[in-house]
C-alpha cells in the first residue's frame, strides 16, 4: 500500500511545472515560484527521496520510432503458476505496462509493436509461457486520450 505524503502548495506547483517541462532550469522555477534556487533544489531532492518524483523522461512519439501499433492484452493464468507468468511477462520488451487485475482475467498488459505481424508474434510468445491459459486482445484503432501527467490538486 502506498503512503500518501502531504504536499504543500509549493511542492504541488513544482510537480505541475516539471510535468509540463522536466528540463526547466531550477533558476527559472525559483523565479516562477518566488523562492530561492536552493529551496527548489532541496524540494526536488526531498520529492525524489520520498519517491514522489520518480524520474525525468523524454516524451517520445511511439509511431515515429516504429512502435505505432498499440494493443491491450488480458491474460488468464493458472493460479499456481501466476507468479511465474507475471515474471515472464514483465521481461518481454514490447510489454510496456503490466497490471495485476481483478475479474475474469488475471493480468492486463499494454503493448506497443511495429505492426499486426509483430503483435501476432508477441501473442504467440505469451501463449507459450507456462501457466498462461488464454488471452483476449484489444487492438487500438485510435487513441482518443492518453495522459502522461498526474492531476495534482
Amino acid at each position: 500500500m502506498s503512503v500518501i505524503h502531504h504536499l504543500d502548495e509549493t511542492d504541488k506547483r513544482i510537480l505541475r511545472l516539471l510535468q509540463e517541462d522536466a528540463k526547466i532550469p531550477y533558476s527559472r522555477l525559483a523565479r516562477m515560484l518566488n523562492v530561492s534556487e536552493a529551496t527548489i533544489h532541496l524540494r526536488i531532492k526531498k520529492l525524489r527521496q520520498l519517491g514522489i518524483l520518480r524520474g525525468f523522461h523524454a516524451d517520445i512519439d511511439p509511431g515515429k520510432v516504429g512502435k505505432g501499433t498499440l494493443a491491450f492484452i488480458l491474460i488468464k493464468a493458472q493460479p499456481k503458476l501466476y507468479d511465474n507468468v507475471l515474471g515472464k511477462l514483465s521481461k518481454l520488451k514490447d510489454i510496456y505496462e503490466l497490471y495485476d487485475v481483478t475479474g475474469e482475467f488475471y493480468a492486463l498488459a499494454k503493448v506497443r509493436v511495429g505492426n499486426r505481424e509483430e503483435l501476432a508474434k508477441l501473442l504467440d510468445e505469451i501463449g507459450r509461457i507456462d501457466g498462461v491459459e488464454s488471452t483476449y486482445t484489444m487492438y487500438v484503432l485510435r487513441v482518443i486520450k492518453e495522459r502522461k501527467t498526474i492531476n495534482i490538486d
